[in-house]
C-alpha cells in the first residue's frame, strides 16, 4: 500500500521532500543564530568586507543547520516520543534516518573548510568545537545529567562570537561579552520550557531540572539565572560596545526579567508562569540585541 506522500503528484512530492530537508535544519534556530552572528559582525571593530560577511553567514548556517541534523538523527527515537517533536520529518517518517545523516556530514564538512579557509582559523575552529560539543557531547548527555543544559548552551552562545572573530580575527573583550550574554539567556529559557513540558521530558528520558531538582528548584534556579543575566547584559558596556541607550534599555529589560521570576518564586505558580517567562525571553534577548546595535558607539 503506498504512503500518502506517494500518492502525490510528482512536484508535489519534490517541494514536500524538499520542504522536509529544510526542517532538518531547524530553520528557526538557524534564523536567530544567523541574526546573533550577523550582531557579533556588526559590532565588531573590524572589517566591513561584503564577501568576508557573506562567507561567515553561509558557513554558520551551514555548521547549525548540519549539527541540527545529526541531533535530528541521533534524537529520532526520543523525538517521536514528545508531542512538540513527533512530527518532525524523522519520527514521521516523511524522511530516512539515513538522508539525515547524510545531510547533516555534508553540511558540516562544507562549513568548517568554508570558514578556516574563507574566514580565519579562529573562526573555523570555533565551528568545529561548537559542532562536536553540540552533537557528540550534549545530545547524548542529555539523557544522563542534567548538566548538558550548561554544555548545550556552550554552542548555542558561539555564534555571536563567531561574527566577532570574523571581523578582528582575534577574541576580545566585546566578543566574550557577547557570548556571556547568549550563553546566560539560554539557561533559564530552557528551565522555563521544561518545566511547562516537564511529562514530555520525563516520557522520553531525558534530564530536565524540574524532574531531577523539583519544581521549587527548577524556579530558584531560574530566578538566580535571571539576576546573572541582568549582571551579565552590563558588561559589554564595561567591553566599550554598548553605549548610553543600551545600558537603560538592559536595565529595564533585565528588571523586567528579574521580577517575573522572583514572582515565579514567590507563588505557586508553574506551567502559565512558566509560559509567560519563556515568551518574555524571546522578547527579551532581540530588544536587547536591537538596543545594542542602535547605541554602539
Amino acid at each position: 500500500m503506498k504512503s500518502r506522500a506517494e500518492t502525490l503528484p510528482a512536484p508535489a512530492r519534490a517541494f514536500a521532500t524538499l520542504s522536509s530537508l529544510v526542517e532538518l535544519s531547524k530553520p528557526r534556530i538557524t534564523f536567530m543564530v544567523l541574526i546573533t552572528t550577523l550582531g557579533g559582525l556588526w559590532l565588531a571593530p573590524g572589517s566591513r568586507d561584503p564577501m568576508l560577511w557573506a562567507a561567515t553567514l553561509a558557513g554558520v548556517m551551514l555548521v547549525v543547520a548540519g549539527a541540527n541534523a545529526l541531533n535530528m538523527y541521533l534524537e529520532r527515537d526520543t523525538d517521536a516520543l514528545m508531542r512538540r517533536t513527533r512530527n518532525r520529518p524523522l519520527p514521521s517518517g516523511r524522511l530516512s534516518p539515513e538522508v539525515a545523516l547524510f545531510c547533516g556530514l555534508l553540511w558540516s564538512a562544507l562549513a568548517i573548510p568554508l570558514l578556516t579557509f574563507a574566514v580565519n582559523p579562529l573562526t573555523g575552529f570555533l565551528a568545529g568545537l561548537s559542532l562536536v560539543l553540540y552533537v557528540l557531547v550534549y545530545t547524548p548527555m542529555k539523557r544522563r545529567s542534567t548538566a548538558a543544559l550548561l554544555v548545550g548552551a556552550v554552542p548555542g552562545a558561539i555564534p555571536p562570537l563567531m561574527g566577532w572573530t570574523a571581523a578582528t580575527g582575534s577574541l576580545g573583550s566585546g566578543g566574550v561579552a557577547l557570548f556571556l550574554i547568549l550563553f546566560v539567556w539560554q539557561l533559564p529559557h530552557f528551565i522555563a520550557i521544561s518545566l511547562f513540558r516537564a511529562e514530555e521530558y520525563k516520557a522520553a528520558g531525558l534530564k530536565v531540572v524540574p524532574i531531577e531538582r523539583g519544581v521549587q528548584g527548577a524556579k530558584e534556579r531560574i530566578a538566580f539565572y535571571s539576576l546573572l543575566m541582568l549582571a551579565v547584559s552590563l558588561q559589554v558596556v564595561r567591553a566599550g560596545i554598548g553605549g548610553a541607550f543600551y545600558l537603560a534599555a538592559a536595565l529595564a529589560l533585565g528588571g523586567g526579567l528579574v521580577t517575573l521570576a522572583l514572582y515565579g518564586l514567590s507563588r505557586e505558580a508553574r506551567d502559565k508562569w512558566a509560559r509567560w517567562y519563556f515568551l518574555y525571553t524571546l522578547v527579551y534577548l532581540p530588544a536587547l540585541f536591537i538596543a545594542l546595535v542602535v547605541s554602539h558607539p
